[in-house]
C-alpha cells in the first residue's frame, strides 16, 4: 500500500510545490510557474502606473507600490537570507538597486529594475526545469508500488521499497516495470523507450530479463525480482543523472568562487563612485545628473546576471539532451574532458562485435570425400541439438544457404568437449564428431594431425566424418553501425582510433581491418589493458570504450571512459564517465559533437555576457546610459543567454 505524505516532510524535501498532494487540482494548476505569472502581472501593473504617471500622479504611485510589493517582496526576502548567511550576491545587489532607487527619487526605474530581474528569474528556472526535463519524467515515470505474486495465487499491493529480491511480482498490460527481474511466466512485447531513447517495441518471454521503467505493452508478465528497488535500473539513471546535474566543471566552479568577490567589488566600487565623483567631476550627489543616479546605472550594468548563468544553463542542457537520447553522463566536467580528447581506444568483444559467431566457411584438411552441402548438413544435424554460439552460427550458416540438417542417431554431447553420433550414407553408417580437436584427435592418426592440420589461433571447430576432417572458420560479428562510426569518428573529428583486446592477434586483425583501425593491441589482460592506457594517456587525452568487467580498470584510468550500458557489466558502467543505454556506436560521434557544441555554446555566452558589461557600465558612469536603458540591457543579455543555452536542448 502506499505510505502517506506528511505535510512537514514533503516541503522539507524541496520539491515543487505545485505538485504537492495537499493541493486541489485547480491550486495545482494555479501553482504552476507562479514565479512567471507574478512577474507579468507585476509588468502590467507597471505599464498602468506609467500610463497614470500623467493622468493622475497619486493613482500611478499605489499602482507602483503593488509593483514593488509583487516585484520587490521576493527579491528582499532572497536578500535578507542571504545576507544572513553572509553571503553578496545577485539578489543583494538588485534588490540594493531597486532601494536606492526610491532615495534619489527614480522609484519607475527601481520597479522597471525588480520587474525584469523577476521576469529573467522566471526565464531562469524555466530552462532550469526544462534542462532537468529527462529527470523530472523519469521521477513521475518511476512506479511507487508493486502487485506481489503469493504462492497461493493472490495478489497484494506492497511498495516497491519493501519488496526483497527472489519475489514475483505481475506486470499486467500498459503498466511500467517498477523493478528489475527476470520474466518466469508470460510473453509481451515492452517499449524500452525511458531507458535507452529506442521505441521499438521487444519481444520478452520467459527466462529473459527487465529493466525497471521499461513499458509493459500487450500481455501480463511475472516477474522474479533481481535487484531491490534502491538497485534497480531506473533508479541508477536517475541517480546517475542527478550527480551529472550537481556536479559543475571546473569553469563554474572558477565563476562560482568569482561571483562573490565580484558583487562585493562592484558594491563598493558603486559607493565610491556615488562619494566621489561630485569632488572628481563638480556634479550634485542627487538627481538625474548625480553621482549616485550614476553609480546606481553602473552597479546595474556592472551586474554579472548573464555571467553567472552563462555556463551552468549550457552544461545543463547538454546533459539533460544527452539523456533524452539514451546517453548518461556523470557531469558536465566530462564534456569539457571529451571535447578535449584526440584518441579513442575500442575493446573489441561485444563492442565493436555483437559477441555472436558468424560462420564464414568451411575448409577440407584430409581425405576430402563428401561435397560442401552434405559436410554443412551434418554440422547442422550435430549442432541443431545444442545451445552453444558455434551452434547457433552454424544452424544460421545452413539456414541461409538453404541446407537442411542430417538426422544423427546415437547422438552424444560431451561437456566441454563437443559433439558426436552416427549418420547413415549409402546403405553406411559413419561416426561424426565436432568440436574440439581433442574430441578428433582420438580418431586419427597423429602423424597427420601433426603434419597436415596447420596451428590457428582464429575461431573455428572441427568435423570428423568418418576419417574425413574439416575446418569449420568463425568471426565474431562486427557491429552494423561500426563499418559507418568509426571511420566517421576518424575523418570528420580527426581522432586516432585504437583497438584494445584479450582476442588473439588474427580476430583482432580481422576486425581492425574491416574498421579501418591501424593500431592494433591483442592477447591483452585486464592488468595489460589498464598498462596500455596508462601509456597512451601520457602523450594523448584518450576515450576509452568497453562494456566488460574487464574493462573496468582501462575505464576508470583513461581521460573519458564511455561503457555500452545495454550488454555492459554493473562494474563497467559504474566505472564509466559515459553511458550508452543503447549500445548505438554511432551515438559517440553525436555525443563527442554535443561536447565540441557546448563549448561553443559556453563561450559565446561568456563573450556576450561581459560584452553587456564592458559596453554599459564606462558609459552608464559618464552618464550616457540612463537607469532604465541600464536595466534593459542587463536583463536582455540575461535572457538571451539563457535561450542561447536551450539550443542544445535540440537532438
Amino acid at each position: 500500500m502506499n505510505v502517506p505524505y506528511i505535510f512537514d516532510e514533503f516541503f522539507a524535501s524541496g520539491k515543487e510545490e505545485s505538485i504537492s498532494p495537499f493541493l486541489t487540482p485547480d491550486s495545482r494548476r494555479l501553482g504552476r510557474h507562479l514565479t512567471l505569472k507574478s512577474a507579468i502581472l507585476s509588468a502590467i501593473l507597471l505599464v498602468i502606473s506609467f500610463a497614470l504617471l500623467f493622468i493622475s500622479p497619486p493613482a500611478s504611485h499605489l499602482i507602483l507600490a503593488g509593483v514593488y510589493f509583487l516585484a520587490g517582496t521576493p527579491a528582499l526576502l532572497n536578500a535578507i537570507d542571504d545576507l544572513r548567511n553572509m553571503e553578496i550576491n545577485i539578489d543583494v545587489l538588485m534588490t540594493l538597486a531597486a532601494l536606492l532607487s526610491i532615495a534619489i527619487g527614480s522609484g519607475m526605474e527601481g520597479a522597471l529594475l525588480l520587474v525584469l530581474f523577476e521576469l529573467s528569474g522566471a526565464m531562469e528556472n524555466m530552462v532550469s526545469q526544462k534542462t532537468k526535463g529527462a529527470l523530472l519524467s523519469l521521477q513521475r515515470l518511476t512506479p511507487k508500488i508493486a502487485l506481489v505474486l503469493k504462492e497461493d495465487g493472490t495478489l497484494l499491493e506492497r511498495s516497491v521499497h519493501e519488496i526483497p529480491i527472489g519475489t514475483k511480482i505481475l506486470i499486467k498490460a500498459g503498466e511500467i516495470i517498477p523493478l528489475d527481474g527476470e520474466v518466469i511466466a508470460g510473453s509481451s512485447f515492452v517499449n524500452l523507450v525511458h531507458l535507452t531513447g529506442e521505441s521499438q517495441p521487444l519481444s520478452k518471454k520467459a527466462g529473459d530479463t527487465l529493466q525497471a521503467g521499461a513499458r509493459n505493452l500487450d500481455g501480463s508478465l511475472t516477474l522474479k525480482v533481481t535487484r531491490k528497488a534502491a538497485d534497480s535500473t531506473l533508479v541508477r539513471i536517475i541517480t546517475l543523472i542527478t550527480e551529472a546535474q550537481s556536479a559543475k566543471p571546473k569553469l563554474e566552479r572558477l565563476f562560482d568562487r568569482f561571483g562573490k568577490w565580484y558583487s562585493m567589488t562592484i558594491i563598493a566600487l558603486s559607493f565610491f563612485f556615488a562619494l566621489s565623483l561630485p569632488f572628481l567631476l563638480t556634479m550634485p550627489f542627487l538627481g538625474a545628473e548625480g553621482s549616485v543616479y550614476r553609480a546606481l546605472t553602473f552597479l546595474i550594468a556592472a551586474s554579472p546576471c548573464a555571467l553567472i548563468i552563462a555556463i551552468p544553463t549550457a552544461y545543463l542542457s547538454a546533459i539533460s539532451s544527452c539523456a533524452r537520447n539514451g546517453i548518461l553522463l556523470k557531469g558536465g566536467v566530462i564534456l569539457d574532458a571529451l571535447a578535449s580528447c584526440t584518441m579513442i581506444a575500442f575493446d573489441k568483444t561485444g563492442t565493436l562485435t555483437t559477441g555472436n559467431l558468424t560462420c564464414t566457411s568451411v575448409d577440407p584438411l584430409h581425405n576430402d570425400a563428401f561435397d560442401e552441402e552434405t559436410v554443412i548438413a551434418i554440422a547442422s544435424g550435430l549442432e541443431k541439438h545444442a545451445v552453444h554460439p558455434v551452434s547457433t552460427a552454424i544452424v544460421k550458416y545452413a539456414g541461409d544457404k538453404g541446407i537442411l540438417p542430417y538426422e544423427i542417431d546415437e547422438f552424444l554431447a560431451i561437456p566441454g568437449l563437443g559433439l558426436k553420433g552416427e549418420i547413415r550414407l549409402k546403405d553406411e553408417t559413419l561416426p561424426v564428431a565436432i568440436g574440439h580437436p581433442s574430441l578428433i584427435e582420438e580418431r586419427l592418426p597423429k602423424s597427420l594431425w601433426e603434419e597436415k592440420i596447420p596451428p590457428t589461433k582464429t575461431q573455428n571447430t572441427f568435423l570428423l566424418i568418418g576419417d574425413s576432417l574439416y575446418l569449420f572458420h568463425f568471426e565474431d560479428e562486427i557491429r552494423i553501425e561500426a563499418y559507418q562510426a568509426l571511420p566517421r569518428l576518424k575523418q570528420n573529428k580527426d581522432l586516432d582510433l585504437v583497438l584494445l583486446t584479450g582476442d588473439h592477434s588474427e580476430n583482432a586483425a580481422i576486425v581492425a581491418k574491416a574498421l579501418q583501425i591501424e593500431e592494433v593491441y591483442s592477447d591483452l589482460r585486464p592488468e595489460d589493458k589498464l598498462e596500455k592506457v596508462a601509456a597512451l594517456s601520457k602523450t594523448k587525452r584518450l576515450v576509452m570504450v568497453g562494456d566488460g568487467v574487464n574493462d573496468a580498470p582501462a575505464l576508470a584510468r583513461s581521460t573519458v571512459g564511455v561503457s555500452m550500458g545495454k550488454i555492459g557489466s554493473a562494474t563497467a558502467v559504474d566505472a564509466s564517465d559515459i553511458v550508452i543505454l543503447k549500445d548505438d556506436l554511432s551515438l559517440l560521434d553525436w555525443v563527442i559533437n554535443k561536447s565540441k557544441q557546448t563549448m561553443h555554446i559556453v563561450k559565446q555566452n561568456l563573450v556576450l555576457a561581459l560584452a553587456v558589461i564592458f559596453l554599459a557600465t564606462t558609459p552608464a558612469l559618464l552618464g550616457f546610459i540612463p537607469l532604465w536603458l541600464a536595466v534593459v540591457l542587463h536583463e536582455g543579455g540575461t535572457v538571451i543567454v539563457g535561450l542561447n543555452s536551450l539550443r542544445l536542448l535540440k537532438k
